[in-house]
């Protein structure tokens, strides 16, 4: 097979990356991550040399820091690190892309990834911001509308109450709950802006989990209703005791993260009232993203007909440069994003 790359401009050889150094204790440090610089590999049969535009930074990343077994490997020390990126072909070896098309793929936290052609997904950025593929139209949308309908059997006239509701896949979570005809949606968030952005984009109800304890202003937001039917935590905590709590009889709790611990360096301290999920018929079901991409097909193209329609609305937070991406996913853990949080290249 011939490379089929362009010739007018000269391909890189190098590129740089952000690797981990050490596992984080507790909170990560910037002393966790290193920038370097590597050499490109020769681009052999069926691959791709791909720039990237953005890649994304997500909660789940943390694990990823623990030396522990988990649904997916953790990062090794020493190599850079890896996640949803954006970006263009510069170069190729494949029939199946030529140079300029846009994909995503699974080589972010670097400037340029080299990989086969068949690890990637081809999109288009006619009209199309290249951050939807990695938020609402990718996989933290696919995560809200799968954990929402299949995980937590979401029915019309539910009343819905999301954590972290400002967060890439609490925002969605929200606004695809009321499309697809919940009562009542209420979500929780960190900051009296988070709040406002969500009574702004389809929330019925929205508090400051700070500003006083989580049961309380769960109960207060509810309104005129006895209690809440489906549940989607993406904190954890304090949120899963309280949603316990207020859960109607057999109402349905969707397991999508556990923000709240992930970077606590002693034993979980788990919900104290877990005996009330016995009488009130609950169901718990944690899930993980990867096992419904039967979905995305589905989800896409429903999502993009809301967003054509103005019928949903999503936004990201995004820092520039690749040297700010370990201090954009230590801001993330700590809610400074608002919607789905990339780093940008270009």
């Amino acid at each position: 097979m011939t490379d089929i790359s362009t010739t007018a401009t000269t391909l890189p050889t190098a590129g740089r990356e952000v690797r981990l150094v050490q596992r984080p204790s507790g909170e990560p440090t910037p002393a966790d991550f290193e920038l370097a610089e590597a050499q490109l590999p020769e681009l052999a049969d069926g691959d791709v040399l791909v720039k990237n535009l953005m890649f994304s930074v997500d909660p789940y990343m943390r694990g990823r820091m623990n030396d522990v077994k988990s649904y997916v490997p953790p990062f090794e020390l020493g190599k850079a690190m890896d996640g949803g990126a954006v970006g263009t072909v510069i170069s190729s070896r494949s029939d199946a892309l030529k140079v300029g098309d846009a994909v995503v793929h699974g080589l972010g936290w670097r400037e340029y990834a080299v990989l086969p052609a068949a690890r990637t997904q081809k999109v288009s950025l006619d009209g199309v911001d290249a951050s939807a593929y990695l938020g609402a139209l990718g996989m933290t949308g696919l995560t809200a509308y799968a954990g929402l309908t299949q995980v937590a059997s979401f029915t019309e006239g539910d009343v819905v109450f999301v954590s972290g509701a400002a967060g890439a896949v609490g925002s969605m979570v929200g606004q695809i709950a009321k499309l697809l005809g919940a009562r009542r949606v209420i979500g929780s968030a960190g900051s009296a802006e988070k709040v406002q952005w969500l009574l702004a984009h389809g929330f019925d109800a929205a508090f400051n989990y700070k500003d006083a304890p989580v049961a309380e202003q769960l109960r207060n937001a509810l309104g005129d209703e006895q209690g809440i039917d489906v549940y989607f935590d993406n904190v954890g905590g304090d949120h899963l005791e309280a949603a316990i709590g207020a859960m109607n009889k057999f109402g349905r709790i969707a397991m999508c993260g556990a923000i709240a611990q992930y970077n606590s360096t002693g034993a979980p301290t788990g919900p104290r009232n877990l005996a009330l999920a016995i009488g009130k018929n609950l169901t718990l079901r944690g899930f993980i993203v990867g096992e419904y991409q039967n979905l995305a097909g589905e989800y896409r193209e429903k999502m993009a007909n809301w967003i054509k329609g103005g019928k949903i609305s999503w936004t990201q937070t995004a820092v520039h440069g690749i040297e700010n991406g370990p201090q954009a996913f230590i801001d993330l853990l700590n809610g400074a994003n608002l919607g789905k949080m990339v780093v940008t290249l270009a």
